[in-house]
């Protein structure tokens, strides 16, 4: 039998502290809602057809296999341009539909129109509703898309950064003597090593990609929060409920995850989201200097790059500059309110 989780006096007031302060409580509620609807993009941005009804047969191709065009009586082998055979269908009147998503274009295709050359103004007639880019490509798919890379991306550097920094940060503060004397040296060396040179010229030697860069991003990451867990458990170490555990015969183990740990959370919660938001400057900074993801990779980065080149086209530059206002500004939001939620002053948990 499962049993539900429980959360604690401490932890449930903490909860309705950060329910009081609404605007990081929506904010929080918005960033949830992006980061869902970017994981589940192709079901309303993809060139795709979420659904295609032929001659009695039902297909699925936005997470299926590639269908050839032959397979709806187009005389071609490759994919099907799902736009076109949808207005096909609607011009013969015929019993076979095409449903397309909200917005039917792909972050990576090239949708020119004939007789002029893109960039293209955003439009509702040509559903290119922020226009798109120097190549063609839809704007407002490309930032979406672009999101989730980012966001997944600061993700994966915010659990690297505190499984490393916090274990690492603990046993410096808990063991000390020479393993905390080694890696403080170890730490100086490596803060002073300059990370973008070092991106540089691994860019210059192989093109990186999302787990090149986030490893490299990763090796320098983890430092900043080794001195806040160090720190911390240097104090809860000298506390009397630990010398208490240890006097009744506790092991390190058991002092180490029952009672230091639960007892700095609220550091360690209060650095997730500004965590999160340095993921994702990092990645957008590293992609519109050229160091970052490979074209055609979506990327905000890499809008702001046109858009800064291009300025004559200012539909690039703001929408690039808009969205990632918005989702820093929540995800700060967000970070204030649960410093504020989490702040030791107004709570003390001993245990």
């Amino acid at each position: 039998m499962i049993k539900s989780i429980a959360l604690n006096p401490q932890s449930r007031r903490r909860l309705a502290r950060f329910k009081t302060l609404k605007r990081g409580y929506y904010s929080a509620i918005a960033v949830i809602f992006f980061i869902v609807a970017s994981l589940f993009a192709e079901l309303w941005i993809n060139n795709r057809a979420l659904i295609v009804s032929y001659e009695g047969q039902w297909y699925f191709p936005t997470y299926g296999d590639v269908i050839p065009g032959s397979e709806f009586g187009l005389d071609y082998q490759w994919e099907t341009h799902y736009r076109k055979l949808q207005k096909q269908f609607a011009d013969e009147g015929s019993d076979n539909w095409v449903l397309m998503p909200i917005i039917p274009f792909s972050p990576f295709e090239n949708d020119f129109i004939e007789g002029e050359y893109p960039p293209y103004a955003p439009s509702v007639d040509s559903g290119h509703y922020l226009g798109t880019d120097m190549a063609g490509r839809d704007i407002f798919a490309r930032i979406v898309y672009g999101f989730r890379i980012a966001i997944l991306f600061s993700l994966f550097l915010l659990a690297v950064s505190y499984i490393v920094g916090v274990m690492i940060g603990a046993l410096m503060g808990y063991v000390g003597g020479t393993f905390d004397l080694v890696f403080q040296r170890l730490i100086e060396i490596l803060s002073n090593v300059p990370m973008l040179y070092v991106i540089m010229i691994v860019a210059s030697i192989i093109t990186p990609n999302f787990w090149t860069l986030a490893i490299m991003l990763a090796a320098f990451g983890w430092m900043g929060m080794t001195w806040y867990m160090r720190t911390e458990t240097y104090r809860e170490n000298a506390r009397e409920y630990v010398l208490a555990a240890r006097a009744l015969g506790a092991s390190d183990s058991r002092i180490m995850f029952k009672h230091i740990l639960p007892n700095s959370v609220s550091i360690l919660v209060t650095f997730f989201p500004f965590s999160v938001v340095g993921g994702i400057t990092a990645l957008t900074s590293l992609d519109y200097l050229g160091f970052g993801l490979p074209a055609p990779t979506p990327s905000w980065g890499e809008l702001l790059q046109q858009g800064t080149d291009n300025m004559e086209y200012q539909w690039i530059a703001i929408s690039a500059v808009t969205a990632l206002s918005i989702v820093l500004t929540l995800v700060t939001f967000v970070g204030e309110a649960i410093r504020e939620a989490f702040d030791p002053k107004k709570y003390t948990y001993y245990e």
